[in-house]
């Protein structure tokens, strides 16, 4: 399986390890400026998806970047209001679009709280 996002690429291989580095080697002979790595592990951040491999099982996630937490625009800045409701509806959106279960948006839910509660 193979997605790509402009310099982003996100595949799933079911061969061996060497096989893998050996594609990679190859593929980064094609262009100069084409540099392609690999991460082996269960869990995977992937744009805004946090990945995760449970014996097998697949699950998606927010990602959040830890430079990132657990700031968003204070609610007492001088912003127009229409930004503070578009911060909230945009961290909901994500974690419905990228849970995979109730449980993972449930647990979404309470990190918006939190953040949003951290941040006045």
């Amino acid at each position: 399986s193979l997605l790509r996002y402009i310099d982003d690429v996100f595949m799933t291989w079911n061969r061996s390890e060497k096989e893998l580095q050996k594609l990679l080697e190859d593929a980064n002979k094609w262009h100069q400026n084409i540099k392609l790595d690999f991460k082996i592990g269960q869990s995977l951040p992937f744009l805004d998806v946090l990945l995760t491999n449970n014996n097998g099982i697949l699950s998606t996630s927010v990602y959040h970047k830890p430079a990132a937490e657990p700031y968003v625009t204070p609610f007492l800045s001088d912003h127009p209001r229409h930004v503070f409701q578009n911060i909230i509806q945009n961290a909901l959106t994500k974690a419905v679009r990228y849970s995979s279960t109730y449980q993972l948006f449930q647990n979404e839910q309470i990190l918006i709280r939190l953040k949003l509660l951290y941040n006045g």
